[in-house]
């Protein structure tokens, strides 16, 4: 491991290095771009027709035949322009921005993910860690015991069996230390893929995350705060929205047209020109079902989403409590573990002391020092325990992010690619140009 690093250093690499932020932060470019697209059906579509056409033939005139033909081309220009569908487009817009508002809140709820998996492999990294330690200073202390059990073997004052048990201990201890190294081992890669490189020396977190109000308070806050609250939320107004987009469709739409026709012939050099103007109404008929059918499946994805709004929002606030709940047993569990060591230190001297006086046996000192192990054993991990509870606090009720924890990072801005590209900006315009270089800058071109 490198040189020392706190637990804010991990998160702040989580973030900059989650390639799962960067395949969500591409998302919701995305869902900018949908926006964008529909945007550009109330701007003028303007396009471009060329073509070139050579006739050949023969015509016979007094039994001489002789050759025909001629070269035509025609250069176009048309322009189509919707005037008015009853609101189908608009609302189709409106529907593709409550989409970008959920991506957001998906973007945010992933980045809360990818920290919490940190804060897990921080914390379990060093869980592992002391184990190891735990378990080298314990194999040297049953050495120091099997040499003793040895010394006095030879001179007397135990068995044989006294000096077995100590070696069965010895055995056991390397057995467990091997396990705890590679525990420690699947922790580090564990680590790399959560933070995006390797662990240095991890120091212990100063102070517990603050947790504001009880449990009651926080079920509140999760419902108003929570991305995943707030994505289905807007996820159902995205669906009601195409729903009447569906209706809407049913209904004719008024468009403006326009076009211009240059044509040029090469043998006779006759040029012409037309142009035309006028305004057109179009509407369904019979489409074969088509139409209802889309409205009828809008509408079951509206339904989909209020339910999933429904199981949502009690899965947030069963998730609160559960955190709590995981948070105050920790806590609890800590305090015993901390009474179990200080007892168990207290054992151990003891038993040690009067195995040295003949009143304890070899099996009494091994017993009382794996109750010592066992003790601390528990205490780290209950320690653990409560900071991952306390962040997993946090989280269910969205509070676990970049900007919540402080990190010293450069927090992503979920809106500036929609101000960029919402009024659909052509290519070659001064804005289509930044976009160009943004997504330049992005590597994704």
């Amino acid at each position: 491991m490198g040189k020392a690093e706190v637990l804010a250093d991990a998160l702040a690499d989580a973030y900059n290095n989650s390639g799962l932020i960067d395949q969500n932060r591409a998302l919701l470019r995305a869902a900018d771009e949908d926006v964008a697209s529909i945007v550009s059906e109330l701007r003028p579509i303007i396009n471009w027709t060329a073509d070139a056409t050579r006739t050949f033939g023969k015509t016979q005139t007094n039994g001489v035949s002789r050759p025909t033909g001629s070269t035509d081309a025609n250069l176009g220009v048309s322009l189509d322009l919707l005037l008015y569908d009853f609101g189908r487009t608009p609302l189709r817009i409106e529907s593709a921005k409550e989409t970008v508002l959920a991506t957001r809140e998906g973007l945010r709820s992933v980045e809360q993910q990818v920290l919490f998996r940190a804060i897990q492999a921080y914390m379990n990294l060093r869980r592992n860690s002391q184990f190891v330690s735990l378990r080298e200073n314990n194999l040297r202390l049953l050495r120091q015991e099997l040499r003793a059990a040895r010394d006095r073997f030879e001179v007397g004052e135990v068995t044989r069996t006294d000096v077995s048990q100590a070696e069965a201990a010895l055995a056991l201890a390397r057995s467990g230390l091997a396990t705890a190294r590679g525990n420690l081992a699947q922790a580090v890669e564990e680590f790399r893929a959560a933070v995006g490189r390797a662990p240095g020396q991890l120091n212990a977190p100063r102070s517990l995350p603050a947790l504001q109000g009880g449990i009651e308070q926080s079920k509140t806050l999760a419902l108003r705060n929570h991305p995943d609250a707030i994505q289905v939320q807007h996820e159902v107004s995205s669906a009601e929205l195409t729903v009447r987009a569906a209706e809407a469709a049913m209904k004719p739409r008024v468009g403006l047209t326009a076009g211009l026709r240059v044509g040029e012939s090469m043998n006779d050099s006759d040029n012409s020109r037309s142009g035309s103007f006028g305004l057109q109404m179009s509407g369904p008929i019979y489409q074969g079902g088509l139409l209802s059918s889309a409205k009828r499946r809008a509408m079951s994805v509206r339904d989909q989403a209020r339910a999933r709004l429904h199981s949502t929002n009690l899965r947030l606030v069963q998730d609160v409590g559960n955190a709590y709940a995981t948070l105050e047993a920790a806590r609890a569990s800590r305090t015993a573990n901390q009474e179990a060591v200080r007892a168990a230190q207290v054992a151990f001297r003891g038993v040690r002391e009067e195995a040295k006086l003949g009143a304890r046996t070899t099996l009494d000192v091994l017993d009382a020092e794996q109750n010592l192990l066992d003790a601390r054993t528990n205490l780290i991990s209950a320690e653990v325990d409560v900071y991952i509870a306390a962040y997993s606090v946090l989280g269910s009720i969205g509070q676990l992010t970049a900007k919540d924890l402080n990190l010293n990072v450069r927090t992503y801005d979920p809106a500036a690619y929609y101000n960029m590209v919402k009024d659909a900006p052509a290519e070659l315009s001064p804005q289509g140009q930044k976009l160009d270089r943004v997504l330049k800058a992005l590597g994704k071109q």
